[in-house]
């Protein structure tokens, strides 16, 4: 697929996320077997934008040694001084060539490429000089709130810390992700100040600049608001984790798996799995695993990089790694490691 040659992604990866209450920079902690940032960026390439640039800041040779593999560029930004000044620090780095430059978080991991290639072409086809994803959530708080006139064009960003009690009645929310024209961003950025309640440069003061500057601002309204709340808490993470794993069992049960208890399976992207097999509830199937077709797997079944062959019989609570069954085979309940011919 050829590359999006206008187009420029950043990724925010830089905080810490003192919610977490964690030494790990936030990006880092892992759902659904992968490093939060991992999910982002999954997203991100089949964009095929021109280049990725991930800003990392805390623990930066940590976030770093973990980008390897996805061909990302990274930044540095020196002080965590607000998102819009993180996003500042790209500007020698975005190429000469971008057009439109998409602005994320890496703690959104619940983000679909699809969303954000809609996003881009409506950005790009409307015209306008600044795009941000909302969405309505029946309890918004601590969200940014989107400030829309009488026809429903948007005026302003406000974060909750510094709206007003009405504004904070508002169910429109800052989803985080931004489509900006390139020539607009970098000389709006360094007009912002820090007149605010955290004394930080706020990136979503974009918007207002530009609605000040009489440049067209657009919405992409995203139905779906799960897809767009970040990750900034362990209750968070695991939420963020349960979606993401129920996403990936409703993609096996729509290629003919059937599961008795869906809430309760874990199948880690890349396992395989057969046509017309079932698995019980409390099933783990992690590693290069691959399961056939018309297998059954009682409950509580853990298998780690096994090849289990079409029609087997796994017990309830067996715990394989690294093993192959052959057609048909038939394994005890409470089996551990064991090989079977």
């Amino acid at each position: 697929m050829s590359k999006n040659k206008f187009l420029s992604v950043v990724v925010l990866g830089a905080g810490k996320g003192t919610r977490m209450k964690s030494n790990k920079a936030k990006v880092l902690h892992e759902l659904f077997h992968a490093p939060m940032i991992h999910h982002v960026l999954g997203n991100v390439m089949p964009l095929c934008p021109l280049q990725v640039i991930v800003i990392v800041g805390h623990q930066r040779r940590a976030v770093v040694e973990s980008l390897r593999g996805f061909g990302v560029e990274t930044v540095v930004q020196q002080e965590q001084l607000g998102t819009g000044h993180a996003v500042l620090c790209t500007e020698q780095q975005i190429s000469a060539d971008c057009q439109t430059v998409l602005i994320l978080c890496g703690d959104t991991p619940l983000i679909r490429s699809e969303s954000l290639a809609e996003m881009v072409k409506d950005h790009e086809k409307s015209g306008a000089t600044v795009t941000v994803m909302t969405t309505c959530l029946d309890d918004p708080t601590n969200y940014g709130r989107i400030i829309c006139d009488g026809k429903d064009q948007v005026q302003a960003i406000v974060e909750e810390k510094d709206a007003t009690d009405e504004q904070r009645q508002i169910n429109e929310i800052n989803g985080g992700i931004y489509c900006v024209k390139r020539e607009f961003l970098f000389g709006a950025l360094k007009r912002i100040g820090t007149d605010n309640s955290q004394g930080e440069v706020y990136l979503t003061d974009i918007v207002s600049l530009a609605v000040g500057d009489g440049f067209p601002v657009a919405k992409f309204l995203l139905s779906r608001s799960e897809d767009v709340l970040g990750v900034n808490s362990r209750v968070e993470l695991a939420g963020a984790h349960k979606a993401l794993q129920l996403r990936r069992n409703r993609e096996l049960m729509a290629q003919g798996v059937s599961m008795d208890d869906p809430d309760s399976v874990n199948v880690q992207p890349g396992v395989t799995v057969g046509a017309d097999t079932l698995l019980g509830a409390g099933i783990y199937i992690s590693g290069a695993s691959r399961i056939g077709d018309e297998c059954r797997l009682d409950n509580g079944v853990i298998l780690k990089d096994c090849r289990i062959g079409n029609g087997v019989r796994i017990g309830a609570y067996c715990y394989l790694d690294g093993v192959d069954l052959e057609d048909r085979a038939v394994l005890e309940p409470y089996t551990l490691n064991k090989k079977v011919a």
